[in-house]
Protein backbone atom coordinates (compact mmCIF):
# COMPACT_ATOMS: atom_id res chain seq x y z
CA UNK A 1 0.00 0.00 0.00
CA UNK A 2 1.14 3.43 -0.88
CA UNK A 3 1.75 6.06 1.94
CA UNK A 4 -0.17 9.20 1.49
CA UNK A 5 1.78 12.85 1.86
CA UNK A 6 0.28 14.23 4.76
CA UNK A 7 -1.30 17.50 4.79
CA UNK A 8 1.89 19.46 6.60
CA UNK A 9 4.40 17.71 4.26
CA UNK A 10 5.19 19.74 0.96
CA UNK A 11 7.10 18.80 -1.95
CA UNK A 12 8.64 21.75 -4.13
CA UNK A 13 10.85 21.45 -7.47
CA UNK A 14 13.33 24.06 -7.52
CA UNK A 15 14.02 24.81 -10.82
CA UNK A 16 17.23 26.46 -12.51
CA UNK A 17 16.58 28.31 -15.09
CA UNK A 18 19.37 28.42 -18.13
CA UNK A 19 21.08 31.83 -16.73
CA UNK A 20 21.64 30.88 -13.21
CA UNK A 21 24.47 31.42 -11.70
CA UNK A 22 25.21 28.24 -10.01
CA UNK A 23 24.59 24.57 -10.85
CA UNK A 24 22.34 22.22 -9.59
CA UNK A 25 24.92 20.44 -7.92
CA UNK A 26 25.64 23.78 -6.03
CA UNK A 27 21.96 24.55 -5.74
CA UNK A 28 22.05 21.36 -3.36
CA UNK A 29 24.74 22.08 -1.29
CA UNK A 30 23.42 25.64 -0.51
CA UNK A 31 19.89 23.85 0.92
CA UNK A 32 22.04 21.09 2.83
CA UNK A 33 23.81 24.43 4.84
CA UNK A 34 20.36 25.59 5.39
CA UNK A 35 20.59 22.45 8.16
CA UNK A 36 17.39 22.16 7.43
CA UNK A 37 15.84 18.61 8.17
CA UNK A 38 14.53 18.30 4.92
CA UNK A 39 14.85 15.11 1.54
CA UNK A 40 16.89 16.90 -0.48
CA UNK A 41 16.93 15.30 -4.04
CA UNK A 42 19.28 16.43 -7.40
CA UNK A 43 17.68 16.74 -10.67
CA UNK A 44 19.10 17.76 -13.93
CA UNK A 45 16.65 20.69 -14.03
CA UNK A 46 17.76 21.90 -9.97
CA UNK A 47 16.30 19.81 -6.65
CA UNK A 48 13.33 18.83 -5.35
CA UNK A 49 12.92 19.70 -1.64
CA UNK A 50 10.55 17.69 0.34
CA UNK A 51 9.82 18.08 4.12
CA UNK A 52 7.47 19.48 7.01
CA UNK A 53 5.79 22.20 4.89
CA UNK A 54 6.64 25.13 6.81
CA UNK A 55 10.42 24.02 6.59
CA UNK A 56 9.93 23.39 3.03
CA UNK A 57 8.40 27.50 2.35
CA UNK A 58 11.38 28.71 4.52
CA UNK A 59 14.14 26.83 2.35
CA UNK A 60 12.08 27.75 -0.91
CA UNK A 61 12.18 31.83 0.17
CA UNK A 62 16.34 31.11 1.10
CA UNK A 63 16.65 29.55 -2.26
CA UNK A 64 15.37 32.35 -4.37
CA UNK A 65 17.69 34.63 -2.44
CA UNK A 66 20.46 32.98 -4.28
CA UNK A 67 19.44 34.09 -7.94
CA UNK A 68 16.41 35.76 -7.82
CA UNK A 69 15.78 36.11 -11.74
CA UNK A 70 16.75 32.75 -12.30
CA UNK A 71 15.36 30.01 -9.89
CA UNK A 72 11.83 29.16 -10.17
CA UNK A 73 9.87 26.61 -7.73
CA UNK A 74 6.72 24.93 -8.49
CA UNK A 75 4.73 22.50 -6.35
CA UNK A 76 4.76 18.89 -6.82
CA UNK A 77 2.60 16.39 -5.64
CA UNK A 78 4.44 13.78 -4.74
CA UNK A 79 7.52 13.58 -2.37
CA UNK A 80 11.05 12.03 -4.33
CA UNK A 81 11.28 8.43 -4.97
CA UNK A 82 7.41 8.38 -4.86
CA UNK A 83 7.06 5.07 -7.08
CA UNK A 84 3.79 6.51 -8.27
CA UNK A 85 6.13 8.80 -10.11
CA UNK A 86 9.87 7.59 -10.34
CA UNK A 87 10.89 6.69 -13.37
CA UNK A 88 13.27 3.74 -11.63
CA UNK A 89 9.97 2.33 -10.76
CA UNK A 90 8.00 3.01 -13.74
CA UNK A 91 10.76 3.22 -16.93
CA UNK A 92 11.07 6.04 -19.23
CA UNK A 93 10.13 10.11 -18.40
CA UNK A 94 8.30 9.97 -15.67
CA UNK A 95 4.40 12.32 -16.16
CA UNK A 96 5.22 15.77 -16.55
CA UNK A 97 9.05 16.03 -17.63
CA UNK A 98 7.87 16.74 -20.93
CA UNK A 99 5.79 19.87 -19.81
CA UNK A 100 8.62 20.54 -17.40
CA UNK A 101 10.94 20.56 -20.44
CA UNK A 102 8.76 22.91 -22.42
CA UNK A 103 8.48 25.30 -19.27
CA UNK A 104 12.07 25.41 -19.02
CA UNK A 105 12.28 26.72 -22.73
CA UNK A 106 10.08 30.03 -21.67
CA UNK A 107 12.58 30.32 -18.72
CA UNK A 108 14.96 32.52 -20.26
CA UNK A 109 12.54 35.27 -21.23
CA UNK A 110 10.91 34.72 -17.40
CA UNK A 111 14.15 35.51 -16.55
CA UNK A 112 14.92 38.64 -18.80
CA UNK A 113 11.57 39.80 -17.63
CA UNK A 114 12.10 39.87 -14.06
CA UNK A 115 15.50 41.84 -14.74
CA UNK A 116 14.50 44.56 -17.46
CA UNK A 117 10.50 44.82 -16.09
CA UNK A 118 8.72 47.31 -18.13
CA UNK A 119 5.52 49.28 -17.79
CA UNK A 120 3.09 47.48 -19.74
CA UNK A 121 -0.47 48.61 -20.38
CA UNK A 122 -3.89 46.56 -20.42
CA UNK A 123 -6.07 48.33 -22.75
CA UNK A 124 -6.74 47.47 -25.85
CA UNK A 125 -5.33 49.89 -28.94
CA UNK A 126 -8.64 51.07 -30.57
CA UNK A 127 -8.44 51.10 -34.79
CA UNK A 128 -9.25 54.20 -36.29
CA UNK A 129 -11.60 54.98 -38.99
CA UNK A 130 -10.85 55.13 -42.50
CA UNK A 131 -11.47 59.09 -42.19
CA UNK A 132 -9.65 60.09 -39.15
CA UNK A 133 -6.81 57.77 -41.01
CA UNK A 134 -6.67 60.04 -44.45
CA UNK A 135 -6.62 63.80 -42.26
CA UNK A 136 -3.40 62.26 -40.49
CA UNK A 137 -1.94 60.53 -43.74
CA UNK A 138 -2.56 64.35 -45.56
CA UNK A 139 -0.71 66.01 -42.63
CA UNK A 140 2.30 64.09 -43.05
CA UNK A 141 2.10 64.80 -46.78
CA UNK A 142 2.61 67.84 -45.78
CA UNK A 143 5.62 68.01 -43.86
Amino acid sequence: MLEKKSQDESTRMVILGPNANLSPAELVHKIHMMGLPLTIKSTCYGALIHGEKELVERAAREIREFDPNNIFLKERGFPPGDPRRCRAHRGGAREGFHQLEKEFKLLGYVSEALSKPQKVSLHEKKRIDVDTFKKIAKKLMRV
